[in-house]
C-alpha cells in the first residue's frame, strides 16, 4: 500500500527535527533542472506567477538564489517535518517513533512541485512552488507537463516492489492530477472527510485537510496494509458512513454537537 498527500506552503526549518535518519529525493536531478529555470524570474515575476505579494515574491526569489546541492542535514530537513499546514497537523510527525518513520518511508508519499515525489525522510530546502502554477518551462506550459509520466511510472515502480496495488489518496485535487490514473497500475481509493453542517454533511476544507493527516497517522502507527481495514477509521469523532461510499470514495462523517 502507499499513501500520497498534498505538501504544505508554510514551512518550519527552524525546530530541529526529531530524527537523524534522512534521504535523498529520487527526482532531484529534475528539480535542479526547475530551479535552473526558476532563477530566471525576477521577484515581481513571481508574485505575479504564484499571486502572492511582494514580499513572499523577494523571500522564494531568494529561496531560488539560495537552492544548493548536496543537501545536508545543515542546509535542509526532512520533508515530513518541514511542511507544516492542516494536513501536517493532523499527521503530527513530530510524534513519530522510529518504527512509524520507518513504515512512513515505505508507505508514504508527498506530491510536490519542485521535488516531484518525496519521501518522508528526503531532505528539501525550503521552497514554494504549488503544482497548479502555470509556469512555463523547457518541457511544456505547466509543472503537470514538466513532470509528465514520471511521477506515476515511480509510483507503479514502488507498488510493484511491494507486492500491492493499493494506492490511498489523500492529496488534494491540485496535486493527485499530476499522477496519470489510467497509467496507475493500482487500485485508488480516496477518503473523503465530511462534517455535519447547517442540516446536512459537507466537505468543510480546515477539518478535511486535518483528516487526510490524522487518516495517514492512523495508517502509520497501526502498521496499516490493507485497504479494508481504514474503515476502522474512528479519529477526532469520524466514522465510515458505507451509505454514503462508493466502490473506490470512501466516506468518514462527524458530527459535533
Amino acid at each position: 500500500m502507499l499513501i500520497v498527500i498534498s505538501p504544505a506552503k508554510t514551512l518550519d526549518f527552524d525546530t530541529p527535527p526529531v530524527t537523524d535518519k534522512s534521504s535523498t529525493p529520487d527526482f532531484l536531478n529534475d528539480s535542479r533542472a526547475l530551479i535552473k529555470e526558476l532563477r530566471n524570474l525576477s521577484p515581481a515575476d513571481i508574485s505575479g506567477l504564484m499571486s502572492i505579494s511582494d514580499k513572499l515574491g523577494v523571500l522564494n526569489f531568494d529561496r531560488f538564489q539560495a537552492f544548493k546541492t548536496p543537501f545536508t542535514e545543515k542546509n535542509a530537513k526532512q520533508a515530513v517535518l518541514a511542511f507544516q499546514g492542516d494536513v501536517y497537523t493532523g499527521l503530527n510527525a513530530g510524534s513519530f517513533k522510529a518504527r512509524d518513520f520507518d513504515f512512513a518511508q515505505k508507505h508514504l508519499r508527498i506530491l510536490s512541485g519542485l521535488y516531484g515525489l518525496l519521501r518522508p525522510l528526503d531532505l528539501i530546502q525550503a521552497y514554494r512552488l504549488e503544482m497548479g502554477t502555470k509556469f512555463s518551462n523547457a518541457r511544456g506550459d505547466n509543472l503537470y507537463q514538466f513532470w509528465g509520466d514520471s511521477l506515476t511510472r515511480a509510483l507503479n515502480q514502488q507498488l510493484a516492489e511491494q507486492k500491492s496495488r493499493i494506492l490511498i489518496n489523500l492529496a488534494s485535487n491540485e496535486y493527485f492530477k499530476a499522477v496519470k490514473t489510467k497509467q496507475l497500475d493500482a487500485d485508488v481509493i480516496t477518503p473523503v472527510f465530511k462534517d455535519w453542517k447547517n442540516g446536512q454533511y459537507k466537505i468543510i476544507s480546515f477539518f478535511a485537510k486535518k483528516a487526510r493527516g490524522l487518516m495517514s497517522a492512523y495508517i502509520i502507527e497501526n502498521r496499516i496494509k490493507k485497504a479494508e481495514q481504514i474503515k476502522a477509521f474512528d479519529v477526532d469523532g469520524y466514522s465510515f458512513a458505507p451509505e454514503l461510499s462508493s466502490e473506490r470514495e470512501w466516506v468518514f462523517t462527524r458530527r459535533q454537537d
